[in-house]
Formats: C-alpha cells, sequence, structure tokens
C-alpha cells in the first residue's frame, strides 16, 4: 500500500478511537473504566448512567462507524481499502489512543461501519442480534450472535470475498472482546440486561 492507504487508516482509526461513552461519563463526574465492567460502550454506560446517556453514546458509536465508512466510499475508496476502514474504525473503538489503547467492545461501532458499508446485510442481522438479547437478557448473547449471523450471511448472499474477509475479522473481533462475557456465560454469572453496575472503585467521583 502507499502511504495515502495508510493515511486512511489512520484517519479511521483515529475516528474510532473518539471515546464517547468516557467523555459523557466523565461529564457526570464518573470515570467509566472503574465502574462495573470497565468497559467505555453503551451497556456499562446503561448500568451506570440510565437510558438516555446510554442512547447517546450508542448512536455516537454507531456513527463514527458508519461515518467513516462513508466519506472513505465519498472520496473514491471500494473494495479491501473499504474494507480495512471499517476494520480500523472498529480497532480504534476498542483500543483507543485517548484512553492508552483501551476502551469498548465495537459492537455499536462495528454494526454502524456495516450498515454504511452493506445496508442490507445490517438490516438483515440486526432484528438477529435484538431478538437474541431480549429472549436471553444478555447483551453479550445478542451482540455474538449478531455477529456471527452478519459474518454467515455474507456467505449467504455470495457478498465478494474482501467484505466476507472484513465482516468475518469484525465478527471474530467481537468475539475477543467478549472472551470473558462467554467465560461468565458458560459459568452462569454473566449479568443480565437491565442490571446495575458494580459499585466504583476508590477514587472515583461522582
Amino acid at each position: 500500500m502507499d502511504w495515502t492507504a495508510w493515511l486512511v487508516l489512520l484517519l479511521a482509526y483515529l475516528f474510532g478511537s473518539v471515546p464517547a461513552g468516557a467523555w459523557v461519563a466523565r461529564w457526570y463526574g464518573i470515570d467509566i473504566q472503574k465502574v462495573g465492567s470497565g468497559n467505555t460502550g453503551a451497556t456499562n454506560i446503561l448500568r451506570t448512567l440510565g437510558a438516555g446517556p446510554a442512547l447517546a453514546v450508542a448512536t455516537f458509536d454507531v456513527l463514527k462507524g458508519g461515518i467513516a465508512v462513508w466519506l472513505a466510499r465519498f472520496v473514491g475508496i471500494e473494495g479491501p481499502l473499504l474494507g480495512g476502514v471499517a476494520l480500523a474504525a472498529a480497532l480504534g473503538h476498542n483500543y483507543s489512543i485517548f484512553l492508552r489503547f483501551t476502551g469498548g467492545k465495537g459492537v455499536a461501532t462495528s454494526f454502524g461501519t456495516l450498515l454504511f458499508l452493506d445496508p442490507p446485510l445490517a438490516l438483515l442481522t440486526f432484528p438477529v442480534g435484538i431478538a437474541t438479547m431480549w429472549l436471553t437478557r444478555f447483551v453479550s448473547a445478542g451482540s455474538m450472535i449478531g455477529a456471527l449471523t452478519a459474518a454467515v450471511m455474507t456467505l449467504a448472499l455470495g457478498r465478494p470475498l474482501w467484505e466476507i474477509l472484513t465482516v468475518t475479522a469484525l465478527s471474530a473481533l467481537v468475539f475477543w472482546t467478549h472472551r470473558d462475557n462467554i467465560k461468565r456465560l458458560q459459568a452462569g454469572n454473566e449479568r443480565r440486561l437491565g442490571d446495575k453496575a458494580a459499585a466504583p472503585t476508590d477514587g472515583v467521583t461522582r
């Protein structure tokens, strides 16, 4: 790749790195990385601050992934490099340079990239994840089943190889960031939707 491709990927990473959850929580006087799961995504915000802030964070996280892909397409980027933009945005969310390379689990941001990368695929996948979440009351289960569905559907729908690899990589990243959730699901102590976050550790202000 030439330097312009690396620049595009770097910008996508930086765009994905914007930690809306951490900044919103800080507005409320809370270090979200010291509360609950320690993740900066909407689920931990929901358990800590409630539905309003969580909705705002989720919307921002979806849009930052989607806008990264949209801007890349706007300047004529397609194919494997566009897939790289989607993956870079998700990696930025999970390993934000603004949070010492920590962050969230990348579900909303990955969905945002998919929504702008392949809207029909995203709209097929979304109800599966939401239904799983609703039936099991596990956000983690809905996230992983939704991610797996997206990867399978790229094959079933005969999408281009670069898109199959992109969505499979995004799906694998979701499973990787949920590895602790998988252990808790197996142990039977995973937090359910609606559970409150654990009390903050020492030094966290409210």
